[in-house]
Order: C-alpha cells, then sequence, then structure tokens
C-alpha cells in the first residue's frame, strides 16, 4: 500500500508537471493566424490524415483533377 508520503509526492508532482508543460516552449498568448500565408498551411486533421484536407473529394464526388496512372520506372533496359 502506498503511505501518506508517497501520495503527498506524487501529486505534487503530477500538478507541476501539469502546470508546467503545457507552459513550455510558449511565448505569449495562444492565437490562430490569420495572415494570408497561413490559409495555405495545413491543420492538424490534414497533417494526421491527408484523405480529410481542404481540397480532398468529399465522400460520392469524383476527384477535382483526373488521376494520372502511374508510369513504370525509368530503367536503362529497353524493350
Amino acid at each position: 500500500m502506498l503511505n501518506v508520503r508517497q501520495i503527498l509526492v506524487s501529486a505534487a508532482s503530477l500538478v507541476v508537471l501539469g502546470v508546467g508543460l503545457p507552459g513550455c516552449g510558449q511565448k505569449g498568448a495562444l492565437f490562430l493566424p490569420t495572415d494570408p500565408a497561413a490559409a495555405h498551411r495545413a491543420t492538424l486533421p490534414d497533417s494526421l490524415i491527408p484523405s480529410m484536407g481542404k481540397d480532398a473529394p468529399k465522400a460520392g464526388q469524383a476527384p477535382a483533377q483526373p488521376v494520372k496512372p502511374a508510369e513504370p520506372p525509368a530503367s536503362g533496359v529497353t524493350q
């Protein structure tokens, strides 16, 4: 069983981590960028699941640009 001292030390360390870690590397308030360059940056969902990006076709729609078939790799052998 945990004694009271171990519980207090664990709780205090969790509080310190909970307060300290969110501020790591952050300077100033958080904000959403509104400049024109930010409009073309990937969002978190775009980064995690690329098929859900802004330019991805919706369910049941064809892609905006036709997909070009893959070309065979260039090799020095001719047939």
